[in-house]
């Protein structure tokens, strides 16, 4: 059995916070290069080239990529053989992001109650938390902020096992441009297929973990995936939805087994700046 500090858990989650909103990641930053590449658009190719600036300037002067530095999502794998010296790791990572949002100046944006009583937490507590319990001694943490803009144009809908392929590939496609600009594309897109209604939306987010630029490793999916990104480029809702070549800058799909009566399709997206940073301890 390993025993892991609970204090550092929350040093290492609150480094993640800064590292987070300020650093895209190199395959984001690559995706970004090559579009702009393909990108024929006048209006289009101003805007890749401001992306790219941001990037450069949020991470040599540590400085957010965006205003909004969303909801602090974490996905953790947990080793059977780890345990915590004191406390749950739900408590250590809630703490983390309360210190690392505190540290970095990070702008808070979570209200403690969705209805009656949206007043600001001012630490962006709580934090969503997915945890995975894995074999080994090790403690995976993965933070992805999720800003409110693309959030808000996440989609879901229980298709019928009739609709097949081509009722995926519409409903996702159709998500994506009725979006428009909302979520700022070109846009990572997510999708989760498959499971129940709730663990679609689940792997709809996990899916935006993926590099960009590796197809799924069913090479089935991996061509719905390329057909759905093709389909979505054709659409011309381009960067900021404003037009252009390039709307979505990869399709990434995760599935599971579901009910003979079901087919759960969950779409959600990430905006160009496709925050995320992880650590193993």
């Amino acid at each position: 059995m390993r025993v892991i500090s609970f204090d550092s858990v929350v040093t290492t989650v609150a480094g993640l916070c800064g590292q987070a909103a300020c650093i895209l990641p190199d395959d984001v930053l690559a995706a970004l290069h090559t579009s702009r590449q393909k990108e024929s658009g006048e209006l289009a190719l101003d805007f890749f080239d401001q992306y790219i600036r941001n990037a450069e300037l949020a991470k040599n002067e540590q400085l957010p990529l965006c205003q909004d530095t969303g909801f602090a999502v974490f996905f953790a794998e947990m080793g059977a053989d780890v345990k915590l010296d004191k406390g749950t790791l739900y408590e250590a990572v809630n703490e983390g992001v309360r210190q690392g949002y505190l540290k970095f100046f990070l702008r808070k944006s979570i209200v403690a109650d969705p209805l009656f009583d949206r007043k600001n937490t001012r630490d962006n507590t709580p934090c969503i938390l997915h945890l995975k319990q894995v074999p080994g001694e090790q403690l995976k943490l993965t933070l992805a902020p999720k800003g409110g803009g693309s959030e808000n144009m996440s989609a879901l809908k229980m298709l019928k096992p009739s609709d097949g392929r081509q009722g995926v590939v519409d409903f996702v496609v159709d998500s994506v441009v009725k979006a428009g600009g909302n979520p700022c594309p070109p846009t990572v897109v997510g999708v989760g297929i498959g499971g129940t209604m709730e663990y679609a939306a689940f792997m709809a987010k996990k899916a935006l973990l993926r590099k960009i630029g590796e197809p799924s490793a069913d090479p089935r999916y991996a061509d719905l995936e390329a057909e759905i990104l093709q389909k979505i480029n054709a659409s011309g809702v381009g960067s900021q939805g404003l037009g252009g070549d390039i709307t979505s800058l990869a399709v990434h799909i995760e599935y599971h087994p579901c009910h003979l009566a079901s087919l759960p399709v969950a779409v959600n997206l990430n905006c160009h700046a496709a925050r995320h940073a992880e650590v193993i301890l």
